[in-house]
């Protein structure tokens, strides 16, 4: 019987785009935000899942969206080369149906371990998507037009996460917060449909069977036990010995990743990358904003509903005029970068960012303040996402070879990903429980100066470590 399920996919001979091209373009992104506003949209959910789990508290629903940021970092890598080796086609459309069944698992939790199982499962189709979905699309275009599918590709995975938390108000509003996570089920049945027909199979015929499994899992799971023991601290106390020791054993994993890598034949992130000094500079970049913006981003809407009393549709709506800023100025943001160059646009966008904290964290009250508190350092943080949602991606890419696009990539996402955990984890700990309006003001304040600096940081490292395009090697 003949074979027919990996079908070669014949190299343009053009620079002209094929609608197998555009489409396949379109089922990508499509599922690349699908993955992507899971981590955010949850946000405005919290509040409402943790009256529906009586007498949970903040740290423990807090790894609702943990989970989620740590598993897809932990099987990303390896996700990518599973992609190259058995098919990206193959892969792509078992990470939507491995998704699609974690979503329906989160939305039918009767408990906080089943919500959170449900989202690891989530999280491992997840990890699926991005890596082969991207395969996908770099295996039909033109080698002319790959920058352009890229770009378009990962402003779309990163829309997500700015949009979520007004999309999520809406499900919420009119059919309740499990709509957040059974939303997913029919637009993956969809999606794997339209797949299934639309995509063509394709493999690395380099790909080697004889790869590190061990290391990248490892770092990611060091990261985990960093993420237990910060949001654990105060509850655990931070001098004892469950805090103390998951500390340890996060340096501990993390310095055996390094090593492992370093020594291995055939690594799933191969450390010489950070040779390339526009690659090393725009991924700490990426760590800073991912930490920066998630932990404060994730709470806002537990604050405005704690503490304002505003209704979930109404503070859907307040932190919408971000979400906004940052879909409208995405693409003709592109077009600056390309004729003033990544390092003074980045640095913009970190500036903006500092802003947005610092305003958020002088001018909000426990009253209503929505002009002066809310709407103002929300027009710059739109236009801090609407600069560095995507920038960052092309800044970490500018000078990595074509054959390294791949684990380039995977190891910027994977890093973002980490980053998100690490920033609510930092977050959560910060804000904690306060159980009055000046305990809470308090609180907040403090994270949102963290974000602050985390930014300013950002701003600085961009100015001063970025190299401009003139002064860089081939």
């Amino acid at each position: 019987m003949k074979d027919n399920r990996v079908a070669s996919v014949p190299p343009a001979p053009t620079d002209q785009v094929s609608r197998q091209a555009w489409f396949t373009l379109a089922i990508a992104s499509a599922a690349a935000f699908m993955a992507a506003l899971e981590v955010t949209i949850i946000s405005l959910a919290l509040p409402l899942m943790q009256d529906s789990f009586a007498g949970v508290e903040t740290a423990t629903l807090s790894w609702v969206f943990t989970a989620y940021s740590i598993g897809i970092a932990s099987l990303l890598l390896l996700s990518g080369w599973a992609a190259d080796l058995f098919g990206r086609k193959r892969l792509f459309l078992t990470g939507m149906v491995v998704f699609a069944l974690g979503s329906l698992g989160s939305g039918a939790a009767q408990s906080v371990a089943w919500l959170i199982a449900g989202r690891v499962v989530q999280a491992a189709g997840g990890a699926m998507l991005f890596p082969a979905g991207l395969a996908l699309v770099l295996a039909v275009f033109p080698a002319a037009k790959r920058q352009m599918a890229i770009g378009i590709w990962a402003a779309i995975g990163g829309l997500a996460g700015a949009v979520a938390p007004s999309l999520g108000a809406l499900l919420i509003n009119i059919f309740g917060w499990r709509s957040v996570f059974l939303i997913n089920v029919p637009v993956a049945i969809v999606a794997t449909v339209a797949g299934s027909l639309v995509l063509h199979e394709s493999r690395a015929e380099t790909a080697s069977r004889r790869v590190d499994m061990v290391g990248v899992p490892c770092a990611s799971f060091g990261v985990g036990i960093l993420v237990l023991g910060v949001t654990q601290g105060r509850e655990w106390g931070w001098a004892s010995p469950a805090v103390i020791g998951s500390l340890t054993a996060s340096v501990g994993l993390i310095t055996f990743f390094v090593f492992r890598s370093r020594r291995h034949s055939a690594p799933l992130f191969d450390l010489s990358l950070f040779a390339i000094r526009s690659y090393r500079v725009a991924l700490i970049g990426a760590l800073l904003f991912s930490s920066a913006f998630f932990g404060s981003w994730v709470l806002l809407p537990t604050f405005i509903q704690r503490w304002w009393h505003w209704s979930v549709l109404e503070t859907g709506l307040a932190v919408m005029p971000s979400s906004i800023i940052s879909a409208v100025l995405a693409a003709p943001i592109g077009l600056v970068v390309d004729r003033f160059g990544h390092r003074w646009m980045v640095a913009l966008g970190g500036l903006f960012g500092a802003v947005a904290m610092a305003g958020f964290a002088l001018f909000m009250t426990p009253e209503p303040r929505l002009w002066v508190g809310l709407l103002l350092p929300s027009v710059f943080l739109g236009l801090s996402m609407a600069i560095l949602f995507a920038m960052l991606v092309g800044a970490a890419m500018r000078e990595v070879p074509p054959e390294r696009y791949g684990m380039a990539g995977a190891g910027r996402t994977t890093s973002f990903q980490l980053a998100q955990a690490v920033g609510v984890a930092v977050g959560v700990a910060v804000v904690g429980q306060p159980l009055t309006a000046d305990a809470a003001m308090s609180s907040y304040r403090l994270n949102w100066w963290i974000s602050a600096a985390l930014f300013a940081a950002l701003f600085v490292l961009f100015l001063v470590a970025y190299p401009s395009p003139r002064r860089s090697r081939p």
